[in-house]
């Protein structure tokens, strides 16, 4: 069986299975892209993602995903539904109960909440683009006008509250993430584009953590990430 898709509170996930699993599993939490259906998700749907998965695969992982009710952007029901899914996974597949999470773009507000969260149960995370806060990734769409209109719809639905007060909430947020976790964590951002520079520049000014710096590689180096990937999960195995 190559992969398995069921359901939980109402929402799809997706579990792959390598030929030769090493018991580590990795959690994967998607960008707004993302999605799990009855039979398909993006990261296999994603030339460029499903590469990922076959690497990841290849060097013995079993990865889980969800589709975490959309665009969820961090909320409390898609911070309990990634916790109901990996106590799921750990009872029923063999795996370490010490797991890794990747996530990319607005994942991070989902994985950064579950380290503070799963204190023991998580073994590394891999961070890809991620949004790291709110209130600044707000402030950059202010300029977009049809953006931040369609950013307020996603945030108002996915928090169930009212523009207003979720503006509130996000402007009254320190500037500084506090990125001091109890597990190794890397940040690895793709460079294309002006907005991807900006947001190069943003971590340096928002991550309160001397011990991570963010790499950054070119968009031809992509089809590397993988192996990148590989050997920073790897690094975090020798303690079992």
């Amino acid at each position: 069986m190559e992969n398995r898709n069921f359901q939980m509170d109402t929402q799809w996930n997706v579990i792959h299975y390598p030929e030769k699993p090493t018991g580590f599993g990795i959690l994967i939490i998607g960008d707004e892209r993302h999605f799990v259906d009855e039979s398909k998700c993006f990261w296999t749907q994603n030339e460029g993602k499903l590469a990922i998965i076959n690497d990841l695969k290849k060097a013995g992982y079993t990865i889980f995903s969800s589709n975490l009710y959309g665009r969820n952007w961090g909320s409390e029901n898609a911070i309990e539904l990634a916790q109901k899914l990996y106590q799921h996974v750990i009872r029923n597949e063999i795996l370490n109960h010490q797991i890794h999470i990747l996530a990319e773009g607005m994942g991070a507000l989902v994985a950064v909440r579950l380290i503070e969260k799963m204190k023991g149960c998580i073994r590394s995370v891999i961070l890809l683009n991620p949004i790291l806060s709110l209130k600044h990734h707000l402030e950059q769409e202010k300029e977009h006008k049809f953006f931040y209109k369609k950013l307020m719809r996603e945030l108002t639905a996915a928090h169930n509250m009212d523009q207003k007060r979720i503006e509130s909430i996000i402007f009254s947020m320190e500037d500084f993430v506090n990125m001091e976790f109890d597990c190794p964590v890397k940040i690895i951002h793709v460079l294309t584009g002006g907005k991807s520079y900006t947001q190069s520049k943003l971590y340096q000014k928002i991550i309160k953590s001397p011990e991570i710096n963010p790499t950054f590689i070119l968009p031809e180096k992509k089809p590397l990430l993988g192996k990148i990937f590989i050997k920073f999960l790897s690094s975090n195995e020798t303690v079992l």
